[in-house]
């Protein structure tokens, strides 16, 4: 782990050492339902498991684990499953969608999941006081998703046209017109490109470009946070400039990436699930948000696009690839 997230969560997990002992002691076995897109041996779904590991809920010891890697069309079905069997929570890792999916089979097995903006979807009633069921993490996504446009303004400046990729199945559509009005005032005519399911990432990439996007932001998503293989075989083959929200996908050929470090937030999830296994309702447990947010910028995409990185720039990045 960076020892930038190891300060994150110190505080969070030293509450936890003293009663993780108490629940190995217990001798009792817990079962958690996972639903989310990712394989289990995604980095993120690693740390999550370590993490309760280290709060004392070991996978084939006294925790099992159901679930895992379901496509999109399974949430619905894993989440009754997951009631039938009997779980003791149900830990949502693929946004607002699978949230929705445990909530609907569910009013009392405690649901704790990551989504872009947890009180404004509805998922909870608020911040500090979620109410029901369910709890988590909130990303911030509208915030970020405006922070991000800005980024890829100051690294295309000649960019005259751009465009976003949405999820049609995400928030309302008031960000996108808000997107759409602050790129006008910098003079940049901003096209939204919905997108439904995974087979339409490409086609909507291809739009962009016919359109005469000459950069494209990807909004916040988990069916773009999981599916960003295509995203940047497009992007790369069409030769456009993409900024993306998990800075741990930026390597792999994105120009940039603006937001929290996946394998921090799963990390700090964990320490909610723990609670929650415990026995402290989610009602009692407030939405948390990240606590740190990186800047990636990738310096091997930018030569291959022709782009020059300012040194003003890169100077507040968190991390460069070269």
């Amino acid at each position: 782990m960076r020892r930038r997230e190891l300060i994150v969560l110190l505080g969070g997990m030293a509450a936890g050492w003293p009663l993780a002992a108490d629940a190995q002691e217990a001798g009792r076995s817990y079962r958690l339902g996972v639903i989310g897109g990712s394989a289990r041996d995604a980095p993120q779904n690693v740390a999550l498991l370590e993490q309760l590991g280290q709060l004392g809920f070991v996978e084939n010891k006294n925790l099992v684990i159901d679930g895992f890697g379901q496509p999109f069309e399974r949430f619905a079905q894993s989440a009754r499953d997951f009631v039938a069997l009997g779980v003791d929570a149900i830990c949502c890792t693929a946004g607002e969608a699978s949230i929705r999916a445990a909530q609907a089979a569910t009013r009392t097995v405690p649901i704790l999941g990551i989504a872009d903006d947890m009180v404004t979807s509805g998922l909870v009633q608020s911040l500090n006081r979620p109410g029901a069921n369910t709890t988590g993490i909130s990303i911030l996504a509208p915030e970020l998703d405006g922070k991000r446009q800005e980024i890829l303004m100051e690294l295309v400046p000649m960019a005259r046209r751009m465009a976003a990729l949405a999820d049609a199945s995400g928030r309302s559509a008031r960000e996108p017109q808000e997107l759409q009005q602050a790129a006008r005032a910098r003079g940049v005519e901003l096209s939204i490109q919905a997108v439904a399911n995974v087979e339409e990432i490409a086609p909507a990439i291809e739009a962009a470009k016919a359109s005469g996007a000459e950069a494209i932001n990807v909004l916040a998503s988990a069916l773009f946070g999981v599916n960003w293989q295509p995203i940047i075989e497009r992007t790369t083959a069409l030769h456009i400039p993409a900024i993306h929200q998990w800075p741990d996908v930026a390597p792999q050929g994105f120009l940039a990436a603006y937001g929290p470090r996946r394998t921090t937030m799963f990390r700090q999830l964990a320490v909610m699930l723990a609670k929650a296994l415990r026995g402290t309702p989610p009602s009692e447990l407030p939405v948390e948000q990240p606590t740190r947010f990186e800047l990636v910028v990738n310096l091997k995409a930018a030569k291959a696009l022709g782009l020059t990185i300012p040194d003003s720039f890169l100077l507040r990045a968190d991390e460069i690839i070269e």
